[in-house]
């Protein structure tokens, strides 16, 4: 194999790079595979909770919600690398305790409804775009006794 810069390979073929796509727009993009199933059921996984960390992260099943994000080839361009819990886990930057509450049996049954994890996963997505409208409680306490203050002084109370 021979070594050839970006720039050579695109004077001979056609280069689409890829646009980085934040966690947000991973898990929208997952719910959207997993809408375009239809009422097809998917397969949970068994016994995600249960061996020793390599193993849980090496479990795979066919036709589960992870083998449906990864047949979308816009998640395997953006960087997902398989279908097993520990591609899942770091790909969509997810703990393997919501990987488990998401896909296993012990959740779901035996099978998914592919519309309500897509649900699921919005859910998700739009918590994360809340992150920097976050305020902690003592803030808004302080923000209040600042505003209070203001009143009283203000001659409103």
């Amino acid at each position: 194999m021979r070594y050839r810069s970006l720039d050579q390979i695109a004077a001979e073929a056609e280069v689409h790079p890829v646009a980085e796509l934040s966690r947000r727009e991973r898990l929208e993009r997952w719910a959207e595979a997993l809408e375009r199933c239809g009422t097809r059921r998917l397969r949970a996984i068994p016994d995600i909770e249960y061996g020793p960390k390599w193993e849980r992260e090496a479990r795979r099943i066919d036709n589960s919600p992870l083998s449906v994000a990864f047949a979308d080839p816009e998640l395997r361009a953006a960087g997902l690398k398989g279908d097993t819990i520990g591609d899942a886990a770091e790909f969509f930057d997810l703990s393997l305790g919501r990987i488990h509450r998401l896909a296993c049996v012990c959740c779901h049954g035996r099978t998914i409804d592919a519309h309500a994890m897509a649900g699921e996963l919005r859910g998700l997505a739009r918590r994360e775009g809340l992150g920097s409208l976050a305020v902690p409680a003592a803030g808004l306490a302080a923000g209040g006794a600042v505003l209070v203050g203001v009143a009283i002084a203000a001659g409103l109370f």
